[in-house]
């Protein structure tokens, strides 16, 4: 999947899966035409790659990388779920898009995500958000919405060519919320940075009418409701502070042992983690971003810094593998290292 079909590191990864599916079962034509299949805007390089046009899926050229797994980019995802949950996920997106097309500001949850955004970004000057669910699954949704979230609106030049003067995306992080706990939660309750949090929760995640042992249903409930009850401990700490506190226990309270609270969150809660819901998720933080870079005047869709690298890397890659010696040309730090590395590698 590539949608120029010219990224060098999904390239060489592909040449990779290629050589060792040659290795295994030969260098036949009938080996590319039946094990690869390629998604991308440009069939002509697919077919200059080796996969045949029967197993090519195109899609359009104005549909942006991270904005594109709702596309035949989503083939693994259909592969995963079935095509049946696929469109379940599609039918989740596709409601949220109503949604923020439709409902009035007041009431819109996109809208409502990407001002309580701006405010603590600019107005309480919070500078990382932290994404924390409850859920084992949702494992990489955080590291998902980085790349949404600041690649989308880590920018500081506006649409007019200006330079922004004020903060735009925050810097996005997290973890699963039972493991954060014991990590860096302490640091949010008690250390010297605000941090914002976006709490998220699955209502259901299991139904004893799915277990065939009664015993095993009643545990895994257990242990669910235990994440949930953690999940509002948590943001009830950060937001009340010292107020959730017995007035009577404060009173004998050290100061390393009292919470300042006013730590801004909010809590999502889905009624079970299904593809529908996955949808509705993502499309929210989605149309979040796109509140949000209306709000700061930028382009959201475009990544220059992601396309610099790529073209730096290709420069370099010739020195690296011995096509070309000539570093003159760079930056004493990257000679140095260059000069380390070819030495280290020919040692």
């Amino acid at each position: 999947s590539s949608k120029s079909f010219g990224t060098i590191d999904t390239l060489s990864n592909a040449h990779t899966a290629r050589k060792w599916l040659e290795k295994a079962l030969g260098r036949e034509k009938a080996v590319l035409n039946s094990h690869f299949i390629g998604v991308s805007t440009k069939p002509e390089k697919m077919t200059e790659w080796g996969i045949h046009p029967d197993k090519q899926l195109l899609l359009w050229d104005w549909v942006g990388g991270r904005y594109s797994l709702w596309s035949c980019i989503g083939l693994p995802i259909a592969l995963t779920i079935g095509v049946e949950g696929f469109k379940a996920f599609l039918d989740g997106a596709h409601n949220i898009d109503q949604h923020f097309q439709t409902t009035e500001f007041s009431q819109n949850l996109p809208v409502l995500m990407g001002l309580i955004g701006v405010w603590n970004t600019n107005y309480l000057k919070l500078n990382t958000h932290a994404v924390l669910p409850y859920d084992g699954r949702l494992k990489y949704f955080t590291s998902y919405l980085q790349q949404l979230e600041m690649e989308s609106n880590g920018k500081s030049t506006q649409r007019n060519g200006h330079k922004v003067e004020h903060n735009t995306c925050p810097i996005v992080w997290g973890e699963v919320g039972p493991n954060a706990q014991h990590a860096f939660y302490q640091l949010l309750h008690q250390g010297t940075h605000s941090v914002s949090c976006d709490f998220i929760a699955p209502i259901k995640r299991y139904n004893a009418n799915h277990f065939t042992y009664a015993k095993t249903a009643d545990t895994l409930i257990d242990q669910h409701l235990l994440a949930l009850s953690n999940c509002l401990a948590q943001s009830r700490l950060l937001a009340f502070g010292n107020q959730v506190l017995n007035p009577e226990e404060l009173e004998q309270l050290p100061a390393y042992k009292q919470y300042e609270g006013n730590q801004p969150s909010t809590t999502m809660l889905l009624k079970e983690l299904s593809p529908r819901t996955m949808g509705k998720l993502i499309a929210l933080y989605e149309h979040k971003v796109f509140v949000q870079s209306v709000i700061w005047d930028i382009n959201p869709f475009d990544q220059w810094g992601v396309e610099k690298g790529k073209e730096i890397a290709n420069e370099l890659l010739p020195i690296l593998n011995g096509q070309t010696a000539e570093v003159t040309h760079l930056d004493a730090s990257t000679q140095g290292l260059i000069e380390f590395l070819l030495e280290k590698t020919d040692g």
